[in-house]
């Protein structure tokens, strides 16, 4: 017959599977999520560093210029006198596609350009931000027209002023 010693020493006995086996559940679960989580930082690290070459791939791309020629010129009244303004601009894309489609909608371009420049006043063009303001409405301007043309008008990268000149 069994004593209550002999079943303290069997039951401490069964015990021990018991509390090995819930111990090494939870080492188990635990290196299951560490290297899972290891796995996943690891991918997505990996799949992070491929979308940062297409980004780096796509900015390095040449920049394309289009200079609209001839300069435009264009005239309008300052203190009760005429004042020309004569400009030469530069279009930005690394895009050939958006290139052609400046190219190939050239005299709608200048009309566009030509009504906002001669729309303009000596005082506000005579100042850095008035040139700056102008510059951001003429893009704005070209940006319009490629995307009613079927293109991605942020592949409009920028507009320069080539030469300004007033009289």
């Amino acid at each position: 017959m069994a004593t209550d010693a002999d079943e303290m020493e069997d039951g401490a006995e069964g015990d021990a599977p018991a509390k090995g086996g819930k111990t090494g559940l939870i080492i188990g679960l635990v290196l299951l999520l560490v290297l899972g989580g290891g796995g996943f930082g690891a991918w997505k690290f990996m799949g992070g560093k491929e979308d940062a070459k297409k980004e780096v791939a796509e900015v390095q791309q040449p920049p394309r210029y289009i200079t609209l020629d001839p300069p435009f010129v264009v005239n309008f009244e300052a203190e009760s006198m005429v004042r020309f303004l004569q400009v030469t601009i530069g279009v930005m894309t690394r895009e050939p596609a958006v290139e052609t489609l400046v190219k190939d909608n050239d005299p709608r371009v200048r009309n566009d350009l030509l009504m906002i420049l001669g729309n303009q006043n000596y005082t506000s063009v005579s100042t850095a931000e008035g040139k700056e303001a102008l510059r951001t409405r003429c893009l704005e301007a070209i940006r319009t027209i490629v995307k009613e043309m079927g293109g991605d008008p942020k592949k409009v990268e920028a507009l320069y002023f080539t030469a300004f000149v007033m009289q």
